[in-house]
């Protein structure tokens, strides 16, 4: 697959789709000084290379009050390509685990992101749900005091180029 290049208006048009993916695409090319065709074009080439991977509507977890996150370190007694696939499926099957991450340089060797209701709906997961999956030798649960930053944008590059025509 050949890989798009992107200018400086290709990064304008994702930053402002990453904190508003609801622009519509009038408000979108007026924002970053493009008429509505080019812009439209220019979005659409993203997602067919894959670049813009999707859409997503984020929701208030306060509102269903899920107040609770805890971030849980999980080390396997074994590192075999079918405990770890088991691993990996069973957790992709709680709706509790927003995050899950293989790790190196760490005794875990995997952290998990999870978002509950409070201390008991934790209980409830972790022994019902997270110890029942074999081959697990430890756990170990800290607990988010405050969200100092929260972001679902990704770091864009700066490209300082000039552009001399727009298409």
């Amino acid at each position: 697959m050949t890989k798009l290049q992107l200018d400086k208006i290709d990064i304008q048009i994702l930053k402002l789709l990453q904190t508003h993916g609801r622009l519509a695409n009038q408000e979108l090319a007026a924002s970053i000084g493009l008429s509505p065709s080019p812009c439209s074009r220019r979005v659409k080439a993203m997602e067919e290379a894959g670049i813009i991977s999707g859409y997503a509507t984020l929701v208030d977890a306060n509102y269903f009050d899920l107040t609770l996150t805890a971030y849980v370190q999980v080390r396997l007694e074994k590192h075999t390509q079918t405990i770890l696939d088991d691993f990996e499926q069973a957790i992709d099957s709680y709706d509790e685990v927003l995050e899950c991450a293989l790790l190196t340089g760490s005794d875990a060797d995997y952290q998990l992101k999870v978002l509950v209701k409070n201390m008991d709906t934790f209980k409830h997961f972790l022994l019902t749900k997270l110890t029942s999956s074999p081959h697990i030798a430890g756990i170990r649960s800290s607990f988010v005091l405050k969200q100092v930053k929260n972001r679902t944008a990704i770091p864009l590059p700066q490209i300082d180029k000039q552009i001399d025509e727009i298409t």
